[in-house]
């Protein structure tokens, strides 16, 4: 996914919901949810090639990401999954990885931090 004005306009559709607080702004549709959190994990995949940290955002999407030793089956040792709020807020710039794991966020991992210097995917804070 290197269609980064594809992966913009999926964002801005659920932007309100992204910048606000979680119960604040109502729920986008499934669908806009889905496709904002999907296009911006492809994103991530394609400017983090690897295999050794897994980023979650059930029930939508999973990649795999960062050079490193690569994961083939079960629970990698690096994980970052969140719910699809949180993994917004951390792909547009509202939330940094510290500011989801308080709010929680699972990270594990000796890698799994090293997704935040991917972070933002799309900058939607200017």
């Amino acid at each position: 996914m290197k269609d980064t004005a594809q992966v913009r306009a999926a964002l801005l559709a659920v932007r309100d919901w992204i910048a606000a607080d979680e119960g604040e702004v109502p729920r986008p549709s499934r669908a806009a949810v889905a496709a904002a959190c999907r296009t911006s994990l492809a994103l991530l995949e394609a400017d983090a090639p690897g295999h050794s940290v897994e980023v979650r955002v059930p029930p939508f999407a999973a990649v795999q990401c960062i050079a490193g030793p690569v994961h083939r089956r079960g629970t990698p040792p690096n994980v970052v999954q969140c719910g699809p709020h949180a993994w917004l807020r951390l792909a547009t710039g509202f939330d940094s990885l510290e500011d989801a794991v308080a709010a929680g966020a699972e990270v594990s991992g000796a890698h799994a931090a090293d997704v935040a210097h991917w972070l933002p995917v799309v900058d939607l804070t200017r």
